[in-house]
């Protein structure tokens, strides 16, 4: 998508502090971080949101996540635990309309979140 922010990140027009990168997915740190550890994950196709997914996406989720799961091995906040947000619309907070999860750890989580 022309205008998509995640869309120009995932394509190195705009730069970002890289975690993680293959040919579907992109992990990146938040640069407005939330938490000791806070990296964004995103598919490099443009997809509007979760409500947007479909069962043909179940094989990029499942991807999604086992790339979650090994970089907080590689960071050391496996074993401590992490939160895996996505935010959806408006209302839940979505700024960027691109599919993307937050990843937060490094400390003690809140609940109920904001």
């Amino acid at each position: 998508m022309e205008n998509c922010l995640f869309c120009k990140i995932a394509a190195g027009e705009i730069p970002s502090n890289k975690l993680y990168e293959d040919e579907t997915l992109l992990a990146f740190y938040d640069i407005d971080p939330q938490a000791p550890v806070h990296f964004l994950v995103i598919p490099k196709q443009h997809i509007d949101s979760a409500a947007a997914l479909t069962e043909e996406h179940a094989a990029l989720l499942g991807h999604i996540y086992a790339v979650i799961a090994e970089q907080c091995r590689k960071l050391g906040v496996a074993e401590n635990g992490y939160r895996v947000v996505t935010n959806v619309g408006q209302d839940g907070g979505q700024s960027v309309k691109h599919l993307h999860f937050h990843v937060l750890a490094g400390r003690s989580l809140a609940w109920p979140p904001g």
